[in-house]
């Protein structure tokens, strides 16, 4: 993420919030986000007494739910539970009463636009 030109290279000045910030994803986070460079809402739902999101598109609805948990508090997706996807057939999502939808945030877009231009270390 840039810096301001007050910044000089040796470190931050406080006002640019991206300064020198590292960012860890999983092979499996950076997959996803690369998904909503594609389709930037993806459906999302979660049962009543659970915090979990499913998200039941594609694979293990398990290992995904981890991975919407990491970005979402990297602050990388936002899930919104009262944001259905409008013309969606939820019919999959059916046990689940609580269905939404899922976009990246601001952050997200940056660091996608960084992966696409710059890739990943390992």
């Amino acid at each position: 993420m840039g810096c301001g030109a007050n910044c000089g290279g040796g470190g931050c000045c406080g006002g640019c919030g991206g300064c020198g910030r590292e960012l860890w994803l999983t092979e499996g986070e950076v997959a996803f986000l690369m998904r909503f460079a594609q389709i930037p809402f993806l459906p999302v739902a979660r049962r009543w007494d659970s915090e979990t999101p499913i998200y039941l598109e594609e694979g293990d609805a398990s290992l995904y739910s981890g991975l919407l948990q990491s970005l979402a508090l990297k602050g990388l997706i936002t899930i919104d539970y009262h944001i259905p996807l409008s013309g969606f057939d939820y019919a999959a999502y059916e046990g689940y009463p609580c269905r939404g939808s899922m976009a990246l945030t601001a952050e997200g877009q940056r660091a996608v636009e960084l992966l696409e231009i710059q890739g990943a270390e390992e």
